[in-house]
């Protein structure tokens, strides 16, 4: 019968040696934590079609990583440039456009259109504030749409000037990349080395974090592409810029609470002011029927996925990772919230008779 475990001073300080040493591990690592999230969530995503590759060239690991990185590159780079660069050629030509439509005389005919009227009317009515000037709204807008269009110039510009740290940044994610493809079964069995815990609670906590990575992924950008597309098509249709509209509504979307919402909706009021209520009627149907359902719907099915978190917890999940991390809390958070549910269950677990007899007294 093996002897039972008993941790002595020396134990614990090399624990505390290595709490201090990890911690002093992980600042080394901060500012490039983002390519190496990056790297082990596309690792994740990518790694049953490595093993389709790897099992062609079973004695070849290097050269099935590297094709896979190869492969990556082209699928993920090219379609990217070809994007942006669009996004950024039809941005500034609607802007110019919008400029010129504001000035001659355009906006002025909307903000006189009964509908805006009204609704002027309604908001000097009851606004605590002073009356509201038509001209000084025209002033505003034709301004805020120089300024837009002056933003994208110098977006296009900064995505020029931060091509270097783009290909830093994407370079290293390969990096990483490579060697969680080559090594993954070698750094899986160390992880499971040195987690202190038995195998099926270890299988239990990894299969959730795998789980959950992968709905977190699909379901905030596959969501987003979805709904960009969508809409970009509902827009196109309505006689928008379809690309660049598209794009703002799949960057809209990860936008708690409103959503593309905030694309849709102006668009069906400036439709209504020029006399285009078919297609306002259309869009905002559109809007709220089709892409709010791909929203309501498919994005917390693909977030849920298999993983045991209800749709409430994924919700403040993204909401506190969003707000602490940025657009990669979308990730972060729902598996710091998934690491936390396990935790608590295996304690539930670990602690059952303890946890009953507290109950009974």
């Amino acid at each position: 019968m093996p002897k039972p475990f008993k941790a002595e001073s020396r134990h614990w300080m090399l624990i505390v040696a290595l709490i201090i040493a990890a911690y002093a591990s992980y600042r080394l690592i901060e500012p490039y934590l983002g390519p190496i999230v990056m790297g082990f969530i596309i690792s994740l995503l990518y790694y049953p079609i490595h093993e389709k590759i790897e099992a062609k060239m079973p004695k070849r690991p290097n050269s099935a990583a590297i094709l896979s990185c190869t492969l990556l590159t082209f699928i993920i780079v090219i379609p990217l440039l070809v994007v942006f660069s669009s996004i950024i050629q039809q941005g500034t030509t609607f802007s110019k456009g919008s400029y010129v439509w504001l000035t001659s005389g355009g906006a002025e005919q909307m903000l006189n259109h009964p509908y805006a009227q009204s609704a002027l009317s309604l908001i000097d009515k009851y606004s605590p504030f002073e009356s509201v000037d038509g001209q000084v709204i025209i002033q505003k807008i034709a301004s805020a749409a120089s300024k837009f269009g002056s933003q994208l110039i110098n977006m296009s510009a900064k995505l020029l000037g931060d091509a270097t740290n783009f290909l830093v940044s994407f370079l290293l994610m390969l990096f990483v990349l490579f060697f969680l493809l080559r090594d993954h079964e070698k750094m899986v069995s160390t992880l499971r080395l040195i987690i202190p815990l038995s195998r099926s609670q270890e299988d239990t906590l990894l299969n959730e974090v795998e789980q959950v990575a992968k709905s977190a992924v699909l379901g905030a950008f596959l969501t987003a592409i979805v709904q960009g597309f969508v809409g970009g098509f509902a827009m196109w249709l309505a006689g928008f810029p379809a690309l660049f509209w598209g794009s703002m509504m799949a960057f809209a979307s990860f936008i708690p609470v409103v959503g593309t919402a905030l694309i849709w909706l102006p668009a069906s009021i400036y439709l209504l002011l020029v006399d285009q209520w078919e297609w306002a009627l259309f869009l905002s149907a559109w809007g709220i029927i089709v892409v709010g359902s791909i929203d309501n719907v498919v994005r917390p099915l693909l977030m849920q996925g298999n993983s045991s978190m209800n749709t409430l917890l994924i919700f403040f999940s993204i909401l506190g990772g969003l707000h602490l991390f940025g657009l990669i809390g979308m990730i972060y958070g729902p598996i710091i919230f998934a690491v936390t549910a396990v935790l608590f269950h295996m304690y539930e677990v670990e602690f059952k008779d303890f946890l009953e007899q507290q109950d009974r007294n």
